[in-house]
Order: structure tokens, then sequence, then C-alpha cells
């Protein structure tokens, strides 16, 4: 599929192409479809590439209407680090705006058909982007800017707790008062909601693939992440040892510039990490592993962070 060859295929797997920009073309049929249901209770998946990257030839491209406009921001780890960010990040702000604007004419379509009270939305995404700042590609690193995605959900409000994406399903079913299969991961999110929970994990986990065999336990202040570099990340989907490779203080630097494993300073807090590591790969399933520490960095040094080898 490209921006402005949009091709789906229907139940049938028979090709069909919706006219448009991708992000429009996806969102008519999806409005379609609303109103084809609204007399019944619906379920919809609407999966949009953007602002995905297009794999074909390594760009962004955003409407055609959009991509002549300069936006200011650039997040302080993009430019720091560079990147392919200065080349890219119009082209993905663009498609960003047209994907907030596609979101919006969902909700308008809801509530144009009286649908807005009695219909659950959830808004969220696979990954983030880090433009080449943390390895050869976009995506799949332990940092905020691969991990940390939007999840906007119906009834408005902030929550800060840590939530992850396994949480969205039990979320949905509990949501529409469907029992949560005892053997389902995650944690439905309405006790946060409602503000009924006394009790929600204070980590989330996160598996690395493709890029890295890496495993990674984040906090709300702690960072921590190993890697297996004599497995393969293309046929490998774990390991039994592990190697420690990252440790970011988010409190003091939400950034992730500054990598504070292997200085002694912080060795009794990679330590605890690792122990919360290992630990939340027994509860996804497993086995513990052997965690072999990070060189210690010698006094008077620092430790080079991953992507600042590629400036």
């Amino acid at each position: 599929s490209q921006a402005y060859n949009t091709l789906v295929y229907d139940n049938e797997d028979r090709p069909v192409k919706l006219p448009g920009y991708r992000v429009d073309a996806l969102t008519d049929a999806a409005i379609r479809y609303i109103d084809q249901n609204k007399e019944k209770p619906f379920f919809l998946f609407l999966s949009f590439l953007e602002p995905h990257f297009q794999n074909s030839n390594d760009s962004y491209p955003a409407p055609t209407v959009e991509t002549r406009k300069r936006y200011d921001y650039m997040p302080p780890d993009l430019a720091s680090l560079g990147g392919n960010s200065w080349q890219s990040i119009n082209g993905y702000y663009g498609m960003v705006k047209r994907l907030d604007e596609a979101f919006g004419r969902v909700r308008d379509a809801l509530k144009s058909l009286q649908l807005s009270e009695n219909t659950i939305l959830l808004f969220t995404t696979d990954h983030g982007c880090h433009f080449k700042t943390r390895n050869s590609e976009y995506k799949r690193s332990c940092h905020e800017s691969s991990i940390r995605i939007p999840m906007p959900f119906t009834g408005g409000g902030r929550i800060r707790s840590l939530v992850s994406l396994i949480d969205v399903a039990p979320t949905l079913l509990d949501a529409c008062g469907i029992p949560v299969p005892e053997d389902m991961q995650g944690h439905s999110l309405m006790p946060l909601i409602d503000r009924s929970c006394k009790d929600w994990p204070e980590e989330i986990f996160v598996q690395i693939s493709e890029s890295q065999v890496g495993r990674a336990v984040r906090t709300s202040r702690w960072k921590y992440a190993v890697e297996a570099p004599d497995k393969d990340p293309m046929t490998d989907p774990g390991s039994d040892t592990y190697t420690e490779t990252a440790l970011y203080d988010l409190e003091h630097d939400p950034y992730e510039l500054t990598n504070l494993i292997g200085y002694e300073s912080h060795r009794q807090v990679a330590d605890i990490m690792a122990e919360r590591l290992k630990k939340a790969m027994i509860r996804a399933g497993e086995s513990e592993p052997v965690i072999l520490k990070a060189p210690p960095v010698p006094s008077g040094q620092r430790r080079v962070f991953p992507g600042e080898e590629l400036l």
C-alpha cells in the first residue's frame, strides 16, 4: 500500500482500492461501516499505517497539502542524537496531523449518529519512532521514543499509572461487561478509570525482537535493559543469558541521554532492576535468565549511549 494507493481486501480475499489519501480512505470506509451497523452492537478495529514510515522508499509521505509546511518543534532527544529526524520530522508531523483529524471525524460520526454515549472508543498504536537515533532503524529499542505510545480512551481525564498494550483486550472486555478470561495476560484499566484501583503493577515489561533479542523493565523512575548479543533477533524468541546494556534515570534524564549502566554509583539500582526484570519475564511465561553485569565504567569516563556512535 502507498499513501495514495490504498489497497485492502474483503472477506473473500478480493482486492478493494479505496480513494483518497490512505488515512482518509480508511476513515471513510470506517464511517460507512459504522453507519451501516448503527442499529446493532458492532466491533470495529481500524488499523492505520500512519505515521509509520513508508517501507518501500524509507520516507514519511504526508498528504500533499502538508508537504510544504514546516514544524518548529524537535524533541530534545532527537535534536541531540540526530539520526534522520531533521529530514523526516515534517513529513511525520504532517501524517500525525491528518491522523488527528481522522480520529476527530470518527468521533463526529458517532456523535451525529447518536452513538457517542453507548460506544467505547480507544485509540492506541503499536510503537513509537526514534528516527534512527537509537539503532539503524526507527523502532525496536527500549527507549521512550519507541515504547511510549498514546492511549486515549472513552471517559476523559489523565491516568499516570504505567499501562501496556496487553491491557487493551481485558479493558475492552471489562468495559463491555464481558468476563475477562483468567488466563488472559494484562489488566483491565477500568479500576484506574473509575478510581477504585488499590493495587496496580509498578512496572511494565518490554520484549524486543528483530533488531535485537532484548528485554527491558520500566518503573515510574527507572529504565533497565538487557540484550542477548549472541542470539539471532530474527529467529530466536529469547535467551537464557542476557547482558546489561542500559540504565536510565527518567526522573532526571527523561530523554535518556545518559546511560548509567556500569557506573558503581548506580550498581545497587541496576541489581534491584535486574531482579524486577527477572520476575517480569517469569510472569510473562519465560524462564528466569542469567543476567551478566555490564563492564564497569572507568573512573573519569562515561559510557557511550546507544545512538551516539551514529553521529
